[in-house]
């Protein structure tokens, strides 16, 4: 998921956010993408030091909130390309509309089938901060689509640079195959030199006929794109908190206990069509049952004279 925000190929982890890889002379201060550069460097820093992002990219992601991050970026990349499509003959967009190289929903179809099999679209759901951003992007597509080329650059130039890192954190950490499956969404079959095509894409952002006002309102909008990322960080952190044990051949991780299940969008999807409930609390509401007190007591009482018959 971080992938919202470019940063240098190959890059060590610190810098792995940073959206210019080099300084371009040809550039002038007025032009949008030095604009957005300079625009959005806090939000880059914030974005930087969200509890998600450094795990992420330290190799401590666990697989069930790799798959959660999964299914946000499917929701948001589906309204994304969604929006760009409605406008591909917009002057104002289209320029920027790429879809052979760029559009990921059909890669993300790839990842979520292989996390969770043939019937991926009955086992996902929006979380909250994901359908917030989600919502952003379709009243931006619908109503402001200049506006649109903050949602498309912030994305699809993160990828190209920070997510091609973030790739081989990914395919290391949660061992995944060496054929690329699960990370499809950062494979890019028709960009053979990404370096070439972001100088491409963002030559081509500069010659949009946009006035000042509107490059500043672009502008705005990057950083509220990165607002609706850094949300959707936060989330995917607190829910990361409540996954105590790595789920193991898509089972549940345990649940502690504690706080509402049903407002855990992990529980709530895999809950679903299952009817309520919590695995820690069923195993409660198991051990209170006589017959099965008995029959524990039964099993101590035996482990405890293996165990001095050991000693003995």
């Amino acid at each position: 998921m971080p992938s919202a925000m470019e940063g240098p190929e190959g890059g060590e982890e610190g810098d792995v956010l940073r959206y210019e890889e080099t300084e371009d002379n040809n550039v002038s201060p007025t032009d949008l993408s030095e604009m957005l550069k300079e625009g959005t460097k806090e939000s880059h820093d914030r974005a930087e030091n969200t509890q998600f992002v450094k795990d992420f990219l330290k190799g401590r992601i666990k697989k069930e909130l790799f798959k959660l991050a999964t299914v946000a970026l499917h929701f948001t990349y589906s309204a994304l390309e969604e929006e760009m499509d409605r406008n591909k003959d917009n002057p104002v967009f289209a320029p920027l509309y790429f879809p052979i190289e760029l559009h990921r929903r059909e890669a993300l179809a790839k990842d979520l089938k292989y996390f969770y099999g043939e019937d991926w679209k009955e086992k996902i759901q929006c979380s909250e901060a994901t359908q917030q951003y989600v919502d952003r992007i379709h009243h931006v597509g619908q109503h402001e689509p200049e506006l649109l080329v903050a949602h498309a650059y912030t994305r699809y130039m993160g990828d190209l640079s920070g997510g091609q890192v973030l790739k081989k954190v990914a395919q290391r950490a949660l061992k995944l195959p060496s054929t690329e499956e699960g990370i499809q969404f950062y494979v890019f079959d028709n960009v053979s030199n990404a370096q070439q095509f972001k100088q491409l894409y963002r030559a081509r952002m500069n010659a949009l006929d946009l006035d000042k006002t509107t490059k500043e309102r672009i502008v705005e909008e990057a950083n509220r794109a990165f607002r609706f990322n850094m949300q959707v960080f936060d989330e995917l952190d607190k829910i990361g908190r409540s996954l105590t044990e790595e789920a193991q051949d898509g089972g549940f991780p345990v649940h502690d206990g504690k706080g509402d299940i049903r407002k855990c969008p992990y529980y709530a999807d895999k809950l679903g069509t299952a009817g309520p409930g919590c695995p820690f609390h069923a195993v409660l509401g198991l051990a209170r049952q006589p017959l099965v007190q008995l029959v524990l007591a039964a099993c101590v009482a035996v482990a405890a004279g293996a165990a001095a018959w050991y000693i003995l």
